[in-house]
């Protein structure tokens, strides 16, 4: 689905109605109606900063990728299932990299639910600092407001694994619906307290962003004087070399709280520096940036307490104990296979009629 609205601006009547428009969640769902490869644009934001010394992946001339992709030419297959970014890493050299519809190396991509795979790694880092003293802590420890809706029972694994139980519409078509919700809305914090459980934690897996955006809610409290923003630049962006500036979405420019279920915004590059992060075990050349322990609880596969198979601490398992990946709506991912010493990075405008989690393991077989 696409913008469904369009409205010429032209005239001060025509600025007023768009003013008007996207100064509420209805309004903003109305004008904007549906997520969008541009929304990093539309939402305010704090800054990253790139590294003064950045790390840069080698690249060559001679790279193994394959020529064809169901029968089309492969460039043809990724641009007409709307991909923006394709990028194929092996032993830390780049095999392929294109940029299709516009786009180039430099451009922004919203990360969408990819973040929620970053907002782990950044509780794993927490836990190594001892900020928060373990994924089996009630949430309520840091968010006590909550206790009244009967969240004491729900830990921060339960939202890891995303079996906390809450009643969350994921639903991006209502505007009424939770995802809309916090996605398009002004006061994250006042949609958290109005939360409420629909079955007892840790019994059932129900793919909810509601789960992040409470770990979001449970850093941030954990952290103190530091904004989710400024701890992901101090523990991963700087660390890691980012070869450029980024930003991540905010509900409200005063006071505002990160949008850690979505919206964490850079380019193609960057983000396989995340996977390349956790295809070394948390290690960035020689420094461990996240225990190895946390990255190997984060990635296998764990099926107690109601967790699914395919499913660990935020990051997606096509195969179980072999590969792991981050994964966004529109078709955003971060693919990492540690055997292979493989990356894939795949942005797009939307998913397409690909199934990119068959391509994905098919091409680190090739490898």
């Amino acid at each position: 689905m696409g913008r469904q609205i369009r409205i010429i601006r032209f005239g001060p009547l025509m600025i007023i109605a768009s003013t008007l428009l996207t100064s509420c969640q209805l309004g903003r769902f109305v004008f904007y109606n549906f997520a969008d490869i541009k929304d990093h644009k539309i939402f305010q934001s704090r800054p990253l900063t790139a590294d003064t010394s950045p790390y840069s992946f080698q690249t060559t001339n001679s790279g193994k990728f394959p020529k064809e992709l169901n029968g089309t030419s492969f460039d043809k297959y990724l641009e007409d299932n709307k991909t923006v970014a394709f990028l194929i890493i092996k032993n830390d050299t780049i095999q392929y990299e294109k940029y299709f519809k516009g786009y180039d190396k430099e451009s922004i991509v919203p990360s969408f639910s990819m973040a929620k795979s970053i907002t782990s790694i950044l509780i794993g880092c927490a836990i190594d600092e001892g900020l928060i003293k373990s994924v089996d802590e009630p949430i309520t420890n840091y968010i006590p407001e909550l206790t009244k809706n009967g969240f004491d029972k729900v830990t921060i694994k339960h939202l890891l694994q995303m079996t906390s139980g809450i009643k969350f519409n994921e639903s991006y078509i209502n505007p009424f619906g939770d995802a809309a919700s916090f996605y398009y809305g002004l006061n994250l914090r006042k949609e958290i307290e109005k939360m409420k459980l629909k079955t007892e934690p840790g019994k059932q897996f129900d793919y909810v962003s509601g789960n992040t955006q409470l770990l979001g809610l449970v850093l941030e409290r954990s952290l103190k004087d530091k904004t989710i923003t400024s701890y992901l630049q101090e523990k991963i962006w700087t660390p890691l070399g980012m070869e450029y500036d980024a930003s991540w979405s905010i509900d409200r420019k005063k006071n505002g709280l990160e949008k850690t279920f979505c919206c964490l915004n850079a380019r193609a590059r960057d983000f396989a520096k995340i996977g390349r992060l956790y295809k070394n075990k948390g290690n960035w050349n020689g420094k461990q940036i996240v225990s190895q322990r946390w990255v190997e609880e984060s990635t296998r596969l764990d099926t107690s307490e109601g967790s699914a198979n395919f499913y660990q601490y935020q990051w997606w398992l096509p195969t179980p104990n072999e590969d792991f990946m981050a994964e966004g709506i529109l078709g955003q991912f971060v693919y990492v296979n540690p055997t292979k010493d493989l990356i894939i990075v795949r942005l797009g405008k939307k998913e397409g009629k690909a199934d990119w989690w068959t391509i994905f393991t098919s091409l680190a077989k090739a490898y």
